[in-house]
């Protein structure tokens, strides 16, 4: 696999494209005025606790509370031992304890970000803590945790990197570790040097949490390209491209400073042209925003974004396919689940996904559709599950979402439809408009009425409503007047009484 990473900056925004074999695979962006805080660490005072719910909210210095669940105030496992109960399925049920005997209003607290604030939602907090570097994530005062990432895979490169971070801790063993995917093939010292370097953070930002006031960020994740590198920079990736002097050179001494093994190219590009137009990213990301996916074959998918849940149809559109139904459905299908895994990482879609796929009559194809689809999102860095076909033949996926996805960050409520999606048709707007002037006419004393409406609207009624119009001011006694106005939507009209 050839990847690349592409770095746009300005003074206010950067954008960072992941591409992959020349496709844009997933779109990064950071503003100044409203970046992510995710990973964010802060001193918190506990605003309000809701035993009903199980939560509480937590003021943190920004403009909404945010919000925490009890299971984000302990593990699974302390709860466990905190009550006294033994479970020995994945599944048991815990029972919590009240949230309102673990924390009260007023109570400073220690809390980290894991999830931005998304729509009317404030953030969600946590009380576990973690710090991520290159090939670790250090756990403050979790001794007990020692694991890996569940893509490390083989059992003994598993085996391999257990051992070498109990050799690590074997001096102090006072906090936690999990080894990121990225330790999969590294070396002890490579290990090693990454895990003084959180030991080191981390007493930094113990020591801002003890002199700390109420609401004070004590621990910033690190700029959105140099996360970028310590996140995606792999054997891999073959270049890393920048249209920032500043930005390469904030890259060049973090690499050299912890990634020096990494071969690839590091570029500051000099070219006329923008640097995501250069290579179309430009293109990619709008016709990410659309409703619609086209696939090569001449079928498309059609992706609607809801608050519960993102739902994707599928259609063969204009392919016409092979000697029969079932292979011309079965083709269409294959491609779409590879397109639905890129989708999803390119429009950065969370929550539940529900995949109609074409509906297929042999077994044997819904099961190859399936292996498909979950090979290409075993791809997806971000923890995406399938959990398979359901009995009206729909595929559920769930997609962890920590940041706004594009549509979100990108687009706004339409002034017009107000998020519907719709408009009514110039017709139905044109007879609600009639009925509004009977309506005014017979609740209020007036000699004429003049109606502001869209010029769309006007042109309307005076091609094909004229006799309409004519009719109502008979019926009425009253003379109507239309007057155009260009800024008015095509729904908006106002009745003047005069």
């Amino acid at each position: 696999m050839s990847e690349e990473i592409l770095i746009n900056s300005t003074p206010n925004e950067t954008r960072v494209a992941l591409v992959e074999n020349g496709m844009l695979q997933e779109v990064l962006l950071e503003r100044n005025r409203k970046g992510s805080i995710v990973g964010n660490i802060y001193i918190g005072r506990v605003e309000k606790v809701l035993p009903g719910l199980q939560a509480a909210f937590i003021d943190i210095g920004l403009a909404r509370s945010a919000f925490m669940h009890v299971t984000d105030i302990c593990s699974q496992q302390k709860i466990i031992r905190l009550e006294g109960q033994t479970s020995n399925k994945e599944n048991d049920e815990i029972n919590y304890p009240s949230i309102s005997k673990m924390v009260h209003e007023g109570q400073k607290i220690i809390v980290q970000v894991y999830k931005d604030a998304i729509g009317t939602k404030g953030a969600r907090v946590t009380c576990k803590l973690s710090i991520p570097s290159r090939f670790l994530v250090l756990l403050p005062n979790e001794a007990d945790i020692c694991t890996l990432s569940i893509r490390i895979t083989e059992e003994k490169e598993r085996q391999r990197l257990i051992k070498v971070l109990d050799k690590i801790r074997s001096d102090d063993k006072q906090h936690g570790v999990i080894a990121r995917t990225n330790a999969e093939s590294s070396n002890e010292d490579d290990l090693t040097r990454d895990y003084k370097f959180l030991k080191k953070l981390w007493s930094k930002v113990a020591e801002r949490i003890k002199t700390g006031k109420f609401k004070q960020l004590v621990y910033q994740e690190f700029s959105l390209p140099i996360k970028t590198i310590r996140d995606f920079i792999s054997s891999d990736v073959r270049s890393v491209r920048t249209d920032s002097f500043n930005v390469y050179i904030q890259l060049n001494k973090f690499i050299k400073e912890f990634v020096p093994e990494w071969a690839g190219e590091l570029v500051h590009y000099k070219g006329i042209r923008p640097i995501f137009d250069f290579h179309n990213i430009d293109d990619e990301i709008n016709r990410g925003l659309s409703k619609f996916a086209e696939l090569k074959s001449g079928g498309n998918l059609v992706i609607d974004q809801n608050e519960a849940m993102t739902t994707i149809d599928v259609n063969t559109g204009k392919f016409v396919g092979f000697r029969n139904q079932e292979e011309t459905v079965f083709r269409t299908n294959l491609e779409a689940a590879q397109m639905i895994a890129r989708q999803l990482r390119l429009r950065n879609l969370g929550g539940i996904i529900i995949a109609d796929f074409i509906d297929m009559d042999e077994e044997e194809h819904k099961h190859q559709v399936l292996a498909t689809l979950e090979k290409y999102i075993a791809q997806d860095p971000t923890r995406t599950y399938v959990h398979g076909i359901t009995q009206l033949g729909l595929v559920e996926i769930t997609r962890k979402r920590t940041t706004e996805n594009l549509q979100q960050m990108l687009c706004g409520t339409c002034h017009n439809c107000q998020g519907l999606g719709l408009v009514k048709t110039v017709e139905s707007v044109c007879y609600e408009l009639f009925r509004e002037i009977i309506r005014a006419v017979r609740q209020f004393q007036t000699g004429q009425i003049m109606v502001l409406a869209s010029t769309v609207l006007v042109d309307y009624i005076y091609d094909e409503h004229t006799e309409s119009l004519a009719e109502l001011e008979e019926e009425l006694g009253k003379r109507i007047t239309l007057q155009p106005e260009t800024s008015y939507s095509q729904e908006q009209f106002d009745v003047v009484l005069m």
